[in-house]
């Protein structure tokens, strides 16, 4: 059983929830287009897992096959793998605040400056390059890959209700599990809360490593990431830091340290390159959100645009078994394209216009080579539908085209 493509629309359910609680408290812990980046970002790594997630489980199945010491069965098995998963994400996650290579991934679901059920669904595309080397032991003590997998999802899913500021610390609870108070110090940039509170359902783990923070009263939480991504693009969030490790490896002068950064502790770089260009971490006594300023009916359209994308996202979710994978790289792309422009629709960049046509122009030969290639059926009820919801999106457009030029300029 899928249990996250079961659990997407109760995401959705409780992500409003949590809006009418921050109505009900008078506090604001959403702001339209940070949700929307999260929320993007969650749309493109399901997507991109779709292509994607044979590496790790083909990895497993191997390693199940060749290098099983035992062929573990039975009830009990489940409790086992649970427990086992957990300890294993630990270290993956601990590793990925501790190495270059691993922190270019992993910070994609930190870079958000609001903390909210929204946070949650931010998730990096890339992480499927080498998280699967950390759930190996799994394989090599016998974890049957259907019990892998599902073991796999329910940990995702626990994660979800922990990003909230809604829910006060939880008393005997906290020394057990991971909970909304541990997790909100483990989202903070704040250096008392940095690099700590990696488990993700049990904290047992960081309070037998030494990795446990509680959340301090007399320090509040400010969420986000010491190199702030400063953009609204979820392509951009995905390859911000893999970006900054690139250029300092080029400017390095030794080979051995263009080689090693990649491997070395976040937050290392050449000695030379760090002198010649310096990073300055920001003040936290003087911080400040990102935000850029978009009227209310810029907000309306791209809102309006990204629901288009979810739906996107949710059909190619549902129909992945059946779909050749020609339609899910196209389906894909046109999830990518959409949401990379609805980024720049956000920052409100000169060239918005001008990318946000380019986009509705590409549903003409999306109209005919989707079922060319299996994405979706050929009929005239689909033609129509697209044809119409391009002529609504091109009339939108054309009613924000002067606040958008206004804005930019």
């Amino acid at each position: 059983m899928d249990f996250i493509l079961y659990a997407v629309p109760f995401f959705f359910v409780l992500i409003a929830v949590e809006l009418l609680a921050d109505r009900w408290r008078g506090v604001s812990n959403y702001r339209l287009a940070d949700a929307i980046n999260s929320i993007s970002t969650g749309v493109l790594s399901t997507t991109t897992g779709l292509l994607t997630k044979g590496v790790g489980l083909l990895t497993y199945a191997f390693a199940l096959d060749h290098l099983a010491l035992f062929k573990l069965s039975g009830d009990s098995v489940w409790v086992f793998a649970f427990v086992l998963y957990d300890f294993c994400y630990y270290w993956l996650h601990r590793m990925g605040h501790e190495r270059n290579i691993l922190w270019a991934a992993h910070s994609v679901h930190h870079q958000s400056e609001d903390y909210n059920l929204s946070t949650a669904l931010r998730q990096t595309s890339t992480g499927f390059l080498l998280s699967w080397i950390f759930y190996l032991p799994m394989a090599v003590l016998g974890v049957p890959l259907l019990v892998f997998i599902s073991v796999a999802a329910l940990n995702l899913l626990y994660q979800f209700w922990v990003h909230t500021k809604h829910i006060p610390k939880l008393g005997w609870f906290e020394w057990f599990f991971v909970t909304p108070s541990n997790h909100r110090a483990h989202h903070a940039q704040n250096a008392l809360y940095m690099d700590r509170n990696y488990g993700g359902v049990f904290i047992i783990w960081d309070r037998l490593f030494g990795s446990f923070q509680e959340e301090d009263d007399n320090e509040p939480v400010i969420f986000g990431v010491t190199t702030p991504l400063a953009s609204w693009n979820p392509l951009w969030a995905n390859v911000q830091f893999y970006a900054q490790l690139w250029d300092d490896a080029k400017r390095a002068q030794s080979k051995w340290d263009k080689l090693r950064i990649w491997f070395m502790r976040t937050g290392w770089r050449p000695a030379d390159v760090a002198a010649k260009y310096p990073m300055n971490k920001p003040d936290l006594s003087q911080f400040r959100k990102f935000e850029v300023p978009l009227d209310g009916r810029q907000q309306i359209y791209v809102a309006l645009q990204f629901c288009v994308y979810i739906a996107l996202g949710s059909y190619l979710m549902n129909l992945e078994r059946s779909l050749p994978t020609g339609a899910l790289v196209l389906g894909w792309g046109a999830v990518a394209l959409g949401l990379f422009t609805l980024g720049v629709a956000l920052e409100n960049r000169p060239w918005t216009l001008k990318l946000e046509l380019v986009r509705l122009a590409s549903n003409l030969p999306l109209m005919w080579l989707a079922p060319l290639i299996g994405l979706w059926p050929a009929s005239a009820v689909g033609w129509v539908g697209l044809l119409s919801y391009s002529l609504l999106s091109g009339i939108g457009l054309y009613c924000c085209r002067n606040r958008f030029t206004r804005l930019a300029s």
